[in-house]
């Protein structure tokens, strides 16, 4: 048990399947150069406490400097002994410099390590995502402003509801992932606090100077708690749940996508680039890209209902349970990173076709314009509605549109109809009747697209 870092209490030599079990070296390797930065930090605030001299600083400085170019060149060379990223780093640091690294550790855990460690990659990371991200709703917000005189039905229960502006359509997920990138940058602020200095769970006992560590290492404030700075992982968790929900959103994107491009829709062209054909089936086109963008919001899911079960049974401080946290965040991180890039690629070059759009513009979509109609002559809404809906059943029974319903049909459901009757089955002026903030009229969506290219400055600016 020498070469462990907790090496000595014990005789004899760990079970080589424990040792397989409890080795997290082959996925947290990824933390290599966050951990050295950490290391480099942690050895400065030493030196300054008087437990390194200066010589012995500029070695230790010099040997991780050393270790990071061979991660970075390919060439570190992990042992079955590194039963994690610290220990490896640890262990090679010694190697070149000798047993002055056995310095670097004094008052450090690998408790407070490794979060600091995980804080510092994600850090990192949540601001790749942000850029991502960024471009999927700038992707949207500027294709609704190229096609906004475009005018498809909107589907409730999907079935033909309302006609809309095919920019209403892409601005409604815009809009959507607007509030996942506020989320991230909320969260980026909450997680920002400094736990390295806490120790194993009672906190440093060599006077180090948390607020140089703070400063070398670039949090906006220093733990409160050592017990609590340890253990808490209320970050993964608050990554986790946020990537879900818009994973959800993504995926709700997707469903639509995939149904707008069937053959029974006809809406949309998916670029070749995204989709693949079929083994047996010359004929097939599949939307690989949306199904596996939808298909990645239930493994992101399960990542965060898995690291939620591990912290519910534990009780204060670190336990070993922890490490599951790692794989969860490195997986979640790839999987949005892949996740956005493709569904900005599907974006930008699908083609639509209006042609399609606008056969599928039935009059009986008018309905309910129908009722506003006779709202605007005088009649209560309910009213209304029931009148507009004996219109319906009226041209149901006589197997016409209900556009073709003659004035008398119309008159013998309510003398309110006239003549002026005709301009409501018309889809342009039944859109731009929506001039409410928010709505589908053309000055609503344009307000839209200006109000969303601003917000579009102020969060690319917290990415």
């Amino acid at each position: 048990q020498g070469d462990k870092l907790w090496g000595g209490r014990f005789s004899g030599s760990t079970d080589p399947v424990m040792e397989m079990f409890s080795a997290s070296i082959t996925y947290d390797q990824r933390l290599s150069e966050v951990d050295i930065r950490g290391s480099m930090a942690y050895a400065k605030a030493l030196e300054k406490a008087g437990i390194l001299s200066k010589p012995e600083l500029e070695k230790i400085l010099s040997g991780l400097e050393k270790i990071s170019e061979e991660w970075s060149k390919g060439t570190f060379v992990v042992k079955q002994s590194d039963e994690d990223i610290h220990t490896a780093n640890e262990r090679r640091l010694k190697e070149l410099i000798g047993d002055i690294a056995g310095k670097l550790h004094t008052g450090r855990s690998r408790n407070d390590q490794v979060v600091t460690d995980l804080k510092l990659l994600m850090k990192n990371s949540l601001s790749v995502i942000s850029t991502h991200l960024l471009q999927l709703i700038k992707t949207l917000v500027e294709r609704a402003a190229k096609e906004i005189d475009v005018i498809l039905p909107g589907y409730t229960h999907l079935q033909k509801a309302q006609p809309v502006r095919w920019s209403q359509f892409l601005l409604s997920h815009a809009v959507a992932l607007t509030r996942d990138s506020e989320r991230l940058g909320e969260m980026k602020k909450r997680m920002n606090v400094l736990p390295l200095g806490s120790g194993a769970l009672a906190g440093n006992p060599l006077e180090i100077d948390r607020e140089l560590l703070r400063s070398e290492l670039d949090f906006a404030s220093i733990s409160l708690n050592s017990m609590d700075a340890v253990s808490e992982r209320d970050f993964v968790v608050e990554f986790l749940s946020l990537a879900t929900l818009l994973m959800i959103h993504l995926s709700k994107m997707a469903e639509d996508l995939i149904l707008y491009s069937t053959s029974e829709f006809g809406f949309l062209t998916l670029s070749d680039t995204y989709c693949t054909g079929s083994s047996l089936m010359p004929q097939k086109k599949n939307p690989d890209s949306l199904e596996l963008i939808r298909s990645k919001a239930g493994r992101v899911f399960g990542r965060l209902a898995a690291i939620l079960m591990v912290l519910k049974g534990l009780p204060s401080t670190y336990n070993k349970d922890l490490q599951e946290d790692k794989e969860a965040v490195f997986d979640v991180i790839d999987t949005l990173n892949a996740v956005l890039q493709v569904a900005t690629g599907v974006i930008s070059t699908l083609q639509i076709n209006k042609g399609n759009m606008e056969k599928a513009l039935s009059p009986e979509i008018l309905s309910s314009d129908l009722a506003l109609y006779l709202v605007r002559k005088g009649m209560p809404f309910r009213q209304a509605h029931i009148a507009s809906r004996k219109a319906v059943h009226l041209a149901e029974t006589k197997g016409i549109p209900i556009n073709n319903l003659s004035p008398d049909d119309l008159k013998s459901i309510s003398p309110l109809f006239g003549s002026d009757v005709s301009q409501v089955f018309n889809v342009v002026n039944s859109v731009e009747q929506y001039r409410a903030m928010g709505g589908t009229a053309k000055s609503s969506v344009t307000a839209q697209i200006e109000q969303l290219r601003e917000l579009l400055k102020k969060l690319k600016e917290q990415a």
